[in-house]
């Protein structure tokens, strides 16, 4: 058997090589001479897999390591004859840690305010155990599960947009079907939010109109932007980048735990399918130390507050990660593929934490000693 991997997905170099020939590969590179005489695909977001690639390929299956899969051409590999999956929900928790860094790198009071999450899937759902950690009220919107679940819990957009302090984005982006999602946030969006408001996307970067949302920076409207996923990327315009105040390079699923889970699910489906039963339940044997101190001392501090913020971004401070980013938007592609060593909250240890943070803390996944 014959597998081509891409060559950033971390983990899995060694995993396949006693039961198959392996090729890695810069996810970007890889060709159709590449994947003629292989039986599987292991990729990233950066392969393109359609009839293109693969339709005169031996591959019968596709793995993608990623929640996102707008690469994965699905009807086509169907008329292939291809089997392909993506990985739900492997990032979501680090998704949920990058909004809680991002919230509390904000230097404003939180407590009371209301954020409003569009999209409330394994993502979204983790988002709004964030904002809730932070003391806030919160609007959901998600159409295709009001549709299947009834409309109590959800909120119309137009009145989420009216009445949110925050609107963070957690959509797959759809193109047509009855809630399509392509450059949904556009002029008249913005021009539905509440005046100083602030607006997150960390989902997919076609989901909004470039022009709308610089225009609703450079009109006062928005008080501030946080941007992971961008139009056009890796290639990002600077009065894009320039209308933002946090601006990071697609990393906010970029944990080293969210990769790992990824990593997990791909091999346990290449593996079955291509019935190597020593992988069935295959998983990384061990995850880096976090880079930062593992344990975490809250003493002093004077309110939940200011606990949960110390917290946070001791763990993970998205200021770095974004200031790298502003200062050479050249490096995009490079800031991603050879991002740092960044652990989930759920690696660290809280000592000291004031009473009323403790439950704060724990909706955070911080492990707490008391």
């Amino acid at each position: 058997m014959k597998i081509v991997i891409d060559d950033r997905i971390p983990f899995i170099r060694g995993v396949f090589e006693p039961f198959a020939e392996v090729v890695y590969l810069p996810g970007k590179s890889i060709a159709p001479e590449h994947v003629a005489d292989a039986d599987a695909l292991i990729v990233r977001t950066r392969t393109r897999c359609d009839q293109a690639l693969l339709g005169n390929s031996k591959v019968r299956f596709v793995a993608t390591a990623t929640i996102g899969f707008d690469h994965i051409n699905a009807a086509e590999l169907s008329r292939c004859g291809i089997q392909w999956s993506n990985a739900p929900g492997c990032n979501a928790a680090s998704v949920k840690n990058y909004i809680a860094s991002a919230l509390a790198a904000m230097d404003m009071p939180l407590q009371g305010r209301t954020m409003g999450i569009i999209g409330v899937g394994h993502v979204g759902s983790k988002v709004a155990a964030v904002a809730e950690a932070f003391g806030m009220n919160i609007l959901l919107n998600d159409p295709p599960r009001a549709d299947r679940e009834g409309a109590a819990g959800f909120t119309g957009l137009d009145q989420l947009l009216a009445d949110s302090d925050i609107v963070t984005l957690h959509v797959p982006l759809e193109c047509g079907g009855k809630y399509p999602t392509l450059n949904m946030a556009g002029e008249e969006f913005f021009r539905k939010m509440r005046r100083n408001s602030w607006f997150f996307n960390s989902c997919r970067g076609e989901a909004v109109v470039e022009n709308a949302l610089i225009g609703a920076v450079e009109s006062g409207k928005l008080a501030g932007v946080l941007m992971d996923v961008w139009p056009g990327e890796p290639e990002v315009s600077k009065k894009l980048l320039d209308a933002v105040k946090f601006g990071t390079p697609h990393i906010a699923g970029y944990s080293v735990d969210g990769k790992a889970n990824g990593t997990t699910a791909s091999v346990r489906f290449i593996a079955g399918k291509l019935g190597i039963t020593g992988l069935s339940d295959w998983q990384p044997s061990a995850l880096p130390a976090p880079v930062f101190p593992a344990v975490i001392d809250l003493a002093g501090c004077n309110s939940a507050e200011e606990a949960v913020k110390k917290a946070v971004l001791h763990a993970y401070d998205i200021r770095y990660d974004s200031k790298a980013l502003l200062t050479e938007p050249s490096q995009f592609e490079h800031l991603r593929g050879s991002y740092w060593v960044r652990r989930e909250f759920s690696a660290y240890k809280v000592i000291n934490a004031p009473d009323e943070a403790v439950e704060s803390l724990r909706k955070l996944d911080f492990n707490i000693d008391m």
